[in-house]
């Protein structure tokens, strides 16, 4: 697989997805393809199922057209799965993947199960966006395709300071950055800036972190009374696992916010030696060496201390 069009040119009807609680990667990498589609091939049908995306990242162009629900009978040519390491992380679009006549999966999770008929997952990729980019053709890639693929290479690297970020990461960003894109206003709103609420919600889970293994490990949990208390919802705690993991002398951080449904949607982020997404994929998560997730039911305190004996083994 060299590039999408071989794909794209072949489909009359095409379903774009990424995975559940879009995050900048996600709506990136699949607002990106998705307005490649719209611009270059008027004649396909392409509809992109995302769940609600935050509003920092509206300012994408189409972003507006993004197909919430699922519950279509559609059966598409094409299915793009974006950013996502098996179905199950797909959502109510996972439905929509299983009927369509091929499908496609681009992504860089490590735990990637390679489930689709042709995969593109490259782990050692900056995002998925990069990837993206990769697949598209320089010469199409317009300013707005450009400011969606930027957006997602900053948020899963950081604004270039994770170890992932690659000479080809910085060198794929200068030429998004060549086309004209407002590069400093993207990092700028949707990579630093919070809200005050955000910022209290913050500070609540540094002051309830614990630190663990004699100060290697980091741990905070966040209840559901506590995000009543400051009024934010789970997509307002982006980026408070990332301030965890910056503590001097700690190699990994175990962050935990507490679901609709009671379980606690974990977070995790490390440095060498410790791979979380090993310790991800044994509770039924996936992600990266360095940074991912899983859903656990159970008691907080509990959930932390499993993780941390996890950690331990690894350090």
């Amino acid at each position: 697989m060299n590039n999408l069009d071989d794909f794209l040119k072949e489909a009359a009807t095409v379903a774009v997805a990424g995975h559940i609680r879009p995050d900048g990667d996600c709506v990136g990498s699949c607002l990106a393809t998705y307005n490649y589609i719209k611009t270059y091939y008027p004649n396909v049908r392409v509809d992109l199922y995302l769940q609600e995306i935050p509003n920092i990242f509206k300012f994408m162009a189409r972003s507006e057209e993004i197909i919430h629900d699922t519950s279509t009978d559609r059966v598409y040519d094409l299915f793009l799965s974006l950013d996502c390491g098996d179905t199950g992380r797909l959502g109510g679009a996972a439905a929509i993947f299983d009927r369509a006549e091929k499908t496609v999966c681009v992504d860089h999770h490590i735990s990637n199960q390679s489930f689709a008929d042709e995969n593109y997952v490259f782990p050692d990729a900056s995002s998925t966006s990069e990837l993206i980019y990769e697949l598209l053709p320089k010469e199409r890639l317009t300013k707005e395709i450009a400011a969606c693929i930027y957006t997602g290479i900053v948020h899963d690297t950081g604004v270039f300071q994770y170890a992932c970020t690659s000479p080809k990461t910085m060198e794929a960003a200068g030429t998004l950055m060549g086309l004209g894109i407002d590069y400093t206003r993207i990092v700028e709103e949707t990579f630093y800036t919070k809200t005050y609420a955000q910022n209290q919600i913050m500070a609540c889970a540094l002051l309830k972190s614990r630190l663990h293994l004699d100060g290697r490990c980091i741990s905070s949990v966040i209840t559901a009374e506590d995000m009543r208390r400051y009024g934010v919802l789970p997509k307002h705690l982006d980026g408070i696992v990332n301030q965890l993991r910056i503590t001097r002398g700690v190699e990994a951080a175990i962050f935990l916010y507490e679901e609709e449904n009671g379980d606690f949607k974990v977070s995790m982020r490390s440095k060498p030696p410790v791979n979380v997404s090993e310790i991800a994929v044994k509770f039924g998560g996936g992600g990266h060496i360095r940074a991912a997730g899983c859903s656990v039911a159970g008691n907080a305190d509990a959930i932390v201390e499993t993780i941390v004996k996890e950690v331990e083994e690894r350090l």
